[in-house]
């Protein structure tokens, strides 16, 4: 949000639809309407912001985990309790959410407001900005806002209404998946021509042209699931188009983690190269629509490797908060990270820990009934000291109707742990400053050479094996490889973009959703797509429920 404030020049309203870390100099008389504002060029700007900062709302957090829990790549179990939060993370795990769950509800909540915000920036831009190819910019990105917004409705909810008018509020049917697939489409098409080309600190953290072709080359992807009919060849003309720009590049072996860092954005190592677009985050803003932060260190740092009690721990990352630390990820996942040259590999917090020397043992004491609550020898209060060691096996120790491994040091120290977001040591808060990318230069890179695999046409004289081996180049030093099948491309998926939130639409591409992994065994196809939820219903009576619920 600094980042979209200070460099790319989109201040917040602050009027009665949300709070902000902005405020303009303009006496505030009512809300926002076409009659009292915007009334010249800086306030057109400010009339997009909402819609930005909406868009910022649940991704990092509720959206990821959606995305994320429901895969073989992330489970958030019990800790004595803490952590169960209704069952909403077991039910992700196991595949047995119900329209109640509060991520399903949260994130449907979530990308229908963005819906409208952004329909009533489209609405005050259209009555009140001069015409001119400003004012057909801002119009474009407002509606590629939205086509992302309904690609994730989509994506996660099958058929959903679409709404392009600001205030109606009359109930509306959903509409089939393949007729959501097209409108998105054409909005996309018709944004194209007035979106900028230029992608530098200017446009940072606003979609441009090439962000259109990437969401394309995404709709492309998986428009046999959507629709029933492949575009492989229109999906690789997308990503041709990101291509041929030479605005973007795969960021170096060095630079890859660097990346992610919280110092990362439109002129940092790696982010400048890659970032086709990303959520701009910020560790002292607030938003108006969901928790509007990025808290990957609070979720993925070990208890012990933050700020802890003298004695008990390290705090190897310097961050000024007892992370809560419940989630890691499963042995089924990490598996795909098998080649011992790869930088990838070092995301990943795994096995024993040691200090910053890389000598000294990061070590925990607690008591013997401390590191195990099932303790039944003669001292249980007796001081115990042990060596961090994270563990790949979850074991559910407490309960396994309640998805709880635990209270104890046992239970914290269970699961791999992937720091990709590094914890930011500068946020005061709980908050961090690294910006989340959406579309990524290795992801047109990746989508192009799956394309060409399930059919598409090769061109620019790029084979799949060539555009996997370019991205290899960039990741490891071992060999080249000599051949590549779909399989390959999907584990190098999971290697590239593990925490990123494309796992959900991976695995139900590849067929591999209905798997069994950690404690999950439900085979269900209906659950490729989420119910909509009960709260839906009471706003929109037209609503028809998704099949299975």
């Amino acid at each position: 949000m600094k980042k979209m404030i200070k460099q790319v020049g989109l201040p917040i309203l602050v009027v009665s639809l949300l709070s902000s870390c902005h405020k303009i100099d303009l006496p505030v008389t009512s809300e926002l309407t076409p009659d009292v504002f915007p009334k010249d060029s800086s306030q057109f700007v400010q009339t997009t912001g909402p819609a930005y900062v909406a868009l910022r709302g649940n991704w990092a957090t509720e959206y990821f985990f959606q995305q994320s829990e429901s895969t073989d790549e992330m489970i958030l179990p019990a800790y004595g309790g803490n952590w169960f939060d209704g069952a909403q993370n077991q039910q992700m795990h196991y595949h047995s959410w119900n329209r109640d769950n509060g991520y399903v509800n949260g994130n449907w909540a979530w990308l229908t407001t963005i819906v409208g915000t952004c329909n009533q920036a489209i609405s005050i831009l259209t009555a009140n900005m001069p015409e001119g190819a400003t004012k057909r910019m801002y119009l474009a990105e407002m509606k590629m806002v939205r086509a992302l917004t309904y690609f994730m409705l989509m994506d996660n909810y099958g058929n959903v209404p679409i709404v392009t008018t600001y205030g109606d509020f009359s109930p509306k049917p959903n509409t089939p998946r393949a007729q959501v697939f097209s409108f998105i489409e054409s909005e996309i098409n018709a944004a194209l021509p007035d979106l900028s080309t230029v992608n530098d600190i200017t446009t940072y953290g606003r979609p441009t042209k090439w962000m259109a072709y990437a969401l394309l080359a995404k709709m492309y992807l998986n428009a046999q699931y959507y629709t029933g009919a492949a575009k492989w060849n229109e999906c690789i003309a997308a990503c041709d188009a990101v291509i041929n720009s030479g605005k973007f590049s795969l960021a170096s072996m060095a630079n890859y983690l660097v990346m992610f860092y919280p110092t990362n954005g439109p002129t940092s190592p790696g982010s400048k190269e890659e970032f086709i677009f990303a959520i701009p985050f910020d560790a002292t803003a607030s938003g108006f629509l969901g928790r509007s932060a990025n808290y990957k260190a609070r979720y993925d740092v070990p208890r012990s490797m933050g700020k802890v009690a003298a004695g008990a721990g390290y705090n190897y990352f310097n961050i000024p908060y007892v992370p809560g630390g419940p989630a890691a990820t499963l042995p089924e996942f990490y598996a795909n990270f098998n080649d011992p040259n790869d930088v990838r590999n070092k995301q990943w917090l795994t096995g024993p820990q040691f200090q910053r020397d890389g000598v000294t043992p990061i070590t925990i004491t607690t008591t013997n009934l401390g590191y195990d609550q099932f303790y039944t020898g003669p001292n249980p209060n007796a001081s115990y000291t042990f060596q961090l060691n994270l563990r790949p096996n979850i074991t559910l120790r407490q309960s396994v109707a309640s998805f709880d491994v635990g209270n104890d040091e046992i239970a914290w120290t269970t699961g791999y742990r992937n720091i990709k977001f590094y914890p930011d040591a500068t946020s005061t808060s709980r908050n961090q400053n690294n910006d989340i990318p959406v579309f990524r230069y290795s992801d047109i890179i990746l989508m192009k050479a799956e394309a060409i695999l399930r059919g598409g046409t090769a061109t620019l004289g790029q084979s799949a094996l060539s555009l996997v081996n370019m991205l290899r180049a960039q990741r490891s030093t071992s060999a080249p490889w000599a051949a590549v099948t779909l399989d390959d491309i999907y584990a190098e998926r999971g290697r590239e973009f593990a925490w990123e939130g494309w796992r959900r639409n991976d695995m139900i591409r590849y067929g591999k959703y209905e798997g069994s992994w950690g404690f999950k065994t439900n085979a269900d196809t209906y659950r490729r797509i989420f119910p909509i939820p009960t709260n839906a219903f009471a706003v929109n009576s037209a609503l028809v429920q998704n099949p299975g619920y």
